[in-house]
C-alpha cells in the first residue's frame, strides 16, 4: 500500500517553516487550475504562466493560508483572482500614461500650446535628459518598447529577464518619466 500523500495543512505547515520542498508539493497540486483562471482573466498565455509562478512566489514569501477559512485551493484561486485584476489594473494605468509620454514625445500637430511653448527639437531634448536620468535597466526596457517599437515579450527574449521584470521596469520607468517631464507637459 503506497504511503498516503500528506494534506494541504500539513504541507502548508512544512512550507511556514521554510520547506522548499512543500512549495513544490503545492506547485503540483494546484498549478495547473491556477494557471487556468489566470489565463481565464489575462487572456493570455504568457501572461497566465507568469501569474501562475508570481501566485506561488507570493504563498512562499508571504505564507497567509488560514485552514479555518477554507480549501488551498479556493484560497489560491482568491489569491489568482486577485493578483490578476491587480495585474489588470496597473496595465490600464500604464496605457494611460504611456499615451501621456507619446504625446510628451511626439507632440500631434493639433495639439494646441505645446508646440508653441517648446520646439520640437527642445521637447527631444527634454525627454532625452529625463531618459539619461532613469537607471539604466528602466532606460533600456523604455528605449526597446517606444523607439524600437518592441513587446515586452520580445523585449524578455531580448534582455532575457522575466516577463514580470519587464513590465515593473517598464512601469517604474514611465512613472520616474512622467515625473521628470511634468514640467514640460504642463
Amino acid at each position: 500500500m503506497p504511503p498516503a500523500e500528506p494534506s494541504d495543512v500539513d504541507v502548508f505547515r512544512d512550507l511556514h517553516a521554510g520547506q522548499l520542498s512543500a512549495l513544490n508539493i503545492l506547485y503540483h497540486r494546484y498549478s495547473t487550475p491556477v494557471y487556468r483562471l489566470a489565463l481565464r482573466l489575462l487572456g493570455s498565455p504568457e501572461d497566465a504562466a507568469d501569474l501562475t509562478h508570481e501566485v506561488f512566489l507570493l504563498l512562499w514569501r508571504k505564507p497567509s493560508y488560514d485552514p479555518a477559512r477554507g480549501s488551498m485551493l479556493v484560497f489560491l484561486m482568491m489569491m489568482t483572482r486577485s493578483q490578476a485584476l491587480n495585474r489588470i489594473r496597473t496595465t490600464k494605468s500604464q496605457q494611460r500614461l504611456l499615451e501621456q509620454c507619446k504625446q510628451a514625445i511626439i507632440p500631434l500637430d493639433d495639439t494646441p500650446g505645446l508646440l508653441e511653448d517648446l520646439s520640437l527639437h527642445e521637447l527631444a531634448s527634454h525627454v532625452r535628459q529625463a531618459l539619461a536620468k532613469l537607471p539604466s535597466y528602466q532606460r533600456e526596457v523604455l528605449e526597446l518598447a517606444y523607439y524600437q517599437g518592441l513587446s515586452h515579450a520580445e523585449i524578455t527574449e531580448r534582455l532575457a529577464v522575466p516577463l514580470g521584470t519587464v513590465k515593473s521596469r517598464s512601469r517604474q520607468g514611465l512613472l520616474k518619466l512622467r515625473q521628470l517631464l511634468k514640467h514640460v507637459m504642463n
